[in-house]
């Protein structure tokens, strides 16, 4: 590749130059060489793909569990994880429907560790109530963190205040009895149960933050160093609407968030009532609710150093507002150049709304990945496109796998037809060369193919891996939460 281009510099030299002159063209050849070599050399080059051929190590079924009917459910936290190893022990967090609490706090955590193949309960809450799942975190040197959001209201209450704590475990004993940790904030906000908190650990620096909303105005979050001590908090102020038939703040859910060496990078999607009048007209002819959410921008931000409190202005990544599409944010990680790296599904539209406000739109479904640094987005592709009259397969949940020496894969699961019509429901996975380009994906050959899941991902503590952990959904398998090991080469 190399040589190639420079015999064709040297070609457009020689056209351009006295050839009378010689030392002039070789001058100017050589000069141009250097220009050419330092581009290359600022690439990253990086190692080969690696040549993939997943083994299945593990599969097994860690709890059931049944429909609290309250709007949450085990899956509930996507953007954080419930599954994180600390050296040679692996811990899940469950949640447990309590059947004779009524919703919305009728749940209660659960604390699950690996042993010896098979998962053992280690404890559960004994008092308290929640909605929500309870994410967690961990530390290599043995500490293990659960993120608990108990509500303060009494039995039968529908609704009200909540205070979130933290518990902490020894990961080598997590049947002792636990620490309580409350987390500082810069006042008294008013939490409710429905926390859409984000906990996230650098789990070599030993530090972690907690994201938790406020309403539709803002995420209170707070940081705790490799001291223990809760040594910033603040506010973090939604993007604002302006474009909207009333402008308001964009309440931003679900994300994806990673703590590292005290930078912190949030990337999550837009969650407010519909925000045109005409679209939520016409959705309430349709099912008679006066409600329906927009799910449909991308936005990022991050903060150079947390303890500062100041973070970067908001970037929109993504939108489908145009045609009421939708999009869903999978996975974040920081590479150690500073690039950020993004992963979301994305629906073209909402083919309820196509005939009467955009007629001319076509469907489709694609799992996207971008990189940026400062803010700035560098690349942006689809990894995998479904689209009317073409192809088929749909990308519905994607994770990065960040395996030793920051090769980073994908791991996804996919659903509808191939290219011959026939029915196709399985993982796959893929890696990513430090360009951003994909390789060729390949099949991970479980028994059933997670449709949901967690992983035991870096932003959660867990170390960087070649074998891909997992915590969620099966095919057909509703309400059991199931584990899987997978080697990936």
């Amino acid at each position: 590749m190399v040589e190639t281009d420079l015999v064709t510099v040297y070609k457009q030299v020689e056209s351009r130059v006295n050839l009378k002159d010689g030392g002039n063209v070789m001058s100017t050849f050589l000069s141009l060489c250097c220009t050419l070599l330092s581009a290359v050399a600022a690439e990253p080059t990086g190692a080969a793909l690696p040549r993939l051929q997943p083994v299945v190590e593990n599969q097994e079924d860690v709890y059931e569990f049944q429909p609290a009917d309250n709007g949450a459910g085990p899956m509930w936290c996507h953007g954080s994880t419930c599954l994180v190893r600390i050296r040679n022990d692996v811990f899940a967090s469950g949640i447990e429907t309590l059947e004779h609490q009524k919703p919305l706090n009728n749940c209660r955590w659960m604390l699950f560790k690996r042993n010896q193949n098979r998962w053992e309960l280690q404890c559960k809450d004994a008092a308290g109530r929640t909605r929500e799942p309870s994410p967690i975190v961990g530390f290599q040197d043995g500490r293990l963190f659960l993120s608990v959001n108990p509500t303060l209201t009494k039995p039968g209450t529908y609704a009200g205040p909540a205070r979130p704590r933290i518990l902490q475990f020894n990961a080598s004993d997590p049947k002792r009895p636990v620490q309580t940790i409350l987390p500082k904030w810069n006042d008294t906000p008013q939490f409710t149960e429905h926390s859409y908190r984000s906990f996230a650990a650098d789990g070599v620096n030993n530090e972690l933050i907690l994201f938790q909303n406020i309403g539709y105005t803002h995420s209170e979050w707070a940081y705790r160093d490799a001291h223990g001590k809760w040594t910033a908090n603040g506010k973090l102020p939604w993007p604002w609407g302006d474009q909207y038939d009333k402008p308001q703040p964009i309440r931003v859910c679900y994300p994806t968030v990673m703590l590292q060496h005290r930078a912190v990078h949030f990337c999550g999607v837009s969650d407010i009532m519909e925000p045109y009048l005409k679209w939520r007209e016409f959705k309430h002819k349709l099912t008679g609710r006066h409600w329906d959410y927009d799910f449909r921008r991308l936005f990022y931000t991050w903060s150079d150093d947390i303890t500062t409190g100041k973070f970067h202005k908001w970037v929109e990544i993504a939108s489908r507002d145009k045609t009421a599409g939708n999009i869903f944010p999978c996975d974040l990680w920081i590479g150690p150049d500073g690039r950020v790296h993004v992963l979301w599904t994305e629906r073209a539209l909402d083919v309820r709304l196509r005939k009467e406000f955009f007629p001319d739109a076509r469907q489709s479904n694609a799992l996207n990945y971008a990189i940026l640094r400062d803010g700035k987005l560098l690349s942006k592709r689809s990894l995998v496109l479904a689209s009317e009259n073409g192809a088929r397969l749909i990308a519905s949940a994607a994770r990065f796998q960040v395996a030793p020496e920051n090769r980073l894969l994908v791991f996804y699961y996919v659903s509808g037809t191939d290219a011959d019509g026939k029915a196709v429901s399985e993982n796959r996975i893929l890696a990513l060369s430090n360009d951003g380009t994909p390789g060729k994906s390949v099949r991970v050959p479980l028994e059933r193919p997670f449709t949901s899941f967690f992983t035991a991902t870096v932003r959660g503590g867990s170390p960087p891996s070649k074998t891909v952990e997992l915590l969620g959904l099966r095919r057909g398998s509703q309400n059991t939460i199931s584990y899987a090991k997978v080697r990936m080469w």
